[in-house]
């Protein structure tokens, strides 16, 4: 198993900003802030699958072929190899709680299919 997180790790992107609020062996919570228009890139997970809960604004979300709208208190699964992404089409923040569940958690675990700011 491997967990290259740590707590209080955290990066801006094009998109807004996340950060690590706790991890362990085989887990990983991040906070997730999407700034207003920002859209993270469509991506898949070989080693990860992920548990998002909307806490601020309204989100939506692709999943496979499917396009979904959250609002907070709800909440959306990503399996393992399932094409995702979220994005905010509001005027104000939107944030949300990632929960990564793998035997392997690693930024470097993503593959990306689309990306509106270049980084495919």
């Amino acid at each position: 198993m491997a967990n290259n997180y740590k707590r209080g790790d955290n990066d801006s992107r094009p998109w807004g900003t996340w950060e690590v609020l706790d991890c362990g062996d085989n887990f990983c919570v991040k906070r997730i802030c999407v700034i207003p228009g920002g859209m993270l890139s469509l991506q898949s997970h070989n080693h990860r699958s992920e548990h998002w809960i909307i806490v601020k604004g309204e989100a939506i979300v692709t999943l496979g072929d499917d396009k979904i709208k959250k609002c907070a208190g709800e909440n959306i699964y990503i399996p393992v190899t399932v094409k995702h992404r979220i994005q905010n089409d509001s005027n104000q923040n939107m944030e949300f709680i990632e929960v990564q569940c793998g035997d392997n958690l690693d930024e470097n675990d993503i593959i990306r299919y689309e990306d509106v700011y270049g980084r495919v």
